[in-house]
């Protein structure tokens, strides 16, 4: 698959790029990245939750009714959870979502998710950005030539951190700024367009074509 290299502005180079197979050819694997994404979002997860059960509340233990001849339950203390104010009965507890999964799996589902995105004809390729300040102001102009500041989510992969381009994109809705190393399944199938500097390009083909995988 070949991409046009546009400039800042929009506008056609008249250079063109081929995506490696190795990257973006890849049969997309449905349970992997379904996989991916339930991990992702598990570990986003606080696990804080937490409801009071009948052995931390302060209520009386004195025996309300007696044992037998009332035609009721027996009831011995109003810490009961069938009581109101009570208890809860088996409620929530701190625990943590997070669970394992092989870093061949995470391979394979962003690659999938990558190729998902070119199969689909998502993915853009641009001139590499770069801001001499962190201005919002010249970024979303950026987005306007590229014609993308159109309320779709945008992902653009740059080939490492530029703080001037995080300071200056972080107050633009539906635009997320990443590098090839922190890429995740979740935010590949979460965006509309894939927008890639020509070497986030060749970052991320030389990353996910080498034998070791992402975390």
């Amino acid at each position: 698959m070949e991409l046009s290299v546009l400039t800042i502005l929009g506008e056609d180079t008249g250079r063109k790029v081929t995506l490696s197979d190795a990257v973006f050819g890849h049969e997309p694997n449905e349970h992997v990245m379904y996989l991916d994404v339930k991990q992702y979002l598990a570990n986003q997860r606080q696990g804080t939750h937490k409801s009071k059960e009948r052995a931390e509340i302060a209520r009386t233990t004195k025996k309300l009714k007696k044992q037998k001849g009332t035609g009721g339950a027996r009831a011995g203390s109003m810490k009961s959870g069938v009581f109101v104010g009570g208890g809860r009965m088996f409620g929530p507890r701190p625990r943590d979502y997070g669970f394992k999964l092989n870093k061949k799996t995470k391979r394979v589902a962003r690659l999938s998710a990558l190729s998902v995105l070119a199969r689909d004809g998502k993915v853009a390729l641009v001139e590499n950005i770069s801001l001499s300040a962190p201005r919002t102001k010249d970024f979303v102009a950026i987005l306007n030539g590229l014609k993308l500041n159109n309320g779709r989510k945008t992902l653009y992969v740059a080939a490492e951190a530029d703080k001037n381009l995080l300071l200056s994109a972080r107050n633009v809705q539906k635009v997320k700024i990443a590098t090839p190393a922190a890429l995740n399944t979740h935010d590949l199938l979460n965006t509309d367009t894939l927008l890639l500097s020509e070497a986030g390009l060749s970052a991320l083909e030389q990353l996910y074509t080498a034998n070791n995988a992402p975390e």
